[in-house]
């Protein structure tokens, strides 16, 4: 059965989708068969896995209507042996579409049962916002939520809100839902704000938040342009170790076995 984690911040900008895309990626370098599961209308984890938004046969927006099954909606990767549920704009529709339907908010969760032998880990993409979408991203998420904070002093002030969300989806939804981890990105060491934010995420989360730091990297921030995760455009870059030491550090927390491969992949 899948580990299926939601990545979630109210936040725009803070590496959540960059943090999707190439945690899936070294995930499935390390043997792990992965499904990347976009909920966003701006599907920017989709174009930065080179696919065309505009000229999908189908995507979340179909699923989340019960137009289509998932499984045949899915475009797996042969390169990266990543597999993708992608969105559209359509997507964006949704929010209004589902509001007097029942059992709006477990959509998602239901659509994605069928997938879950399939697949060792399966990673949603949530908008950077609290509504519905977001909402079926984080009641899917049978094995917790990994939030993306960016180590700038604005992000903290969205963690009390976040939190606040969690709580209340808890309590209305799903009791059973956790905080899997938190992962510090966009992180310069140069500056005293930077680890003052580090300082303070760990004392919001304790014993929540990943060794692993994502520091501020050109590369992460060119990969999608030409389509690619780190891990095939960079991956001898400082966002591209980062990473890999990323997903070995969630394999090992998981009890999965991490294949001995230390150095990240040689560019193509």
């Amino acid at each position: 059965m899948a580990r299926i984690y939601a990545l979630v911040n109210q936040k725009g900008g803070v590496g959540k989708t960059t943090t999707a895309i190439n945690l899936g990626a070294y995930l499935a370098y390390y043997g792990q068969r992965v499904l990347l599961v976009d909920m966003d209308p701006q599907a920017n984890a989709t174009s930065s896995l080179g696919v065309n938004k505009y000229r999908l046969r189908g995507g979340t927006y179909e699923v989340l209507l019960g137009d289509s099954p998932a499984a045949p909606l899915v475009l797996h990767n042969p390169r990266l042996k990543l597999s993708l549920l992608p969105a559209s704009p359509a997507l964006a529709g949704a929010e209004v579409e589902l509001v007097n339907e029942l059992a709006r908010e477990t959509r998602l969760r239901r659509a994605l049962e069928p997938l879950t032998a399939r697949y060792d880990y399966i990673l949603i993409d949530c908008p950077p916002s609290l509504g519905l979408l977001t909402i079926n991203g984080l009641v899917a998420a049978q094995d917790g939520v990994l939030i993306p904070v960016q180590c700038e002093y604005l992000a903290l002030e969205g963690l009390s809100l976040l939190t606040q969300t969690l709580d209340k989806v808890r309590q209305a939804l799903f009791p059973e839902l956790g905080v899997r981890g938190v992962v510090l990105t966009m992180f310069d060491g140069r500056t005293n704000l930077a680890n003052d934010v580090v300082a303070e995420v760990q004392k919001h989360f304790p014993d929540k938040v990943f060794h692993s730091v994502i520091p501020r990297s050109v590369r992460l921030a060119e990969a999608p342009s030409y389509g690619l995760p780190i891990s095939a455009y960079a991956p001898q870059s400082s966002g591209g170790k980062a990473y890999a030491a990323l997903a070995r550090e969630i394999l090992v927390g998981d009890g999965v076995p991490v294949p001995a491969i230390e150095t990240p992949p040689a560019k193509e």
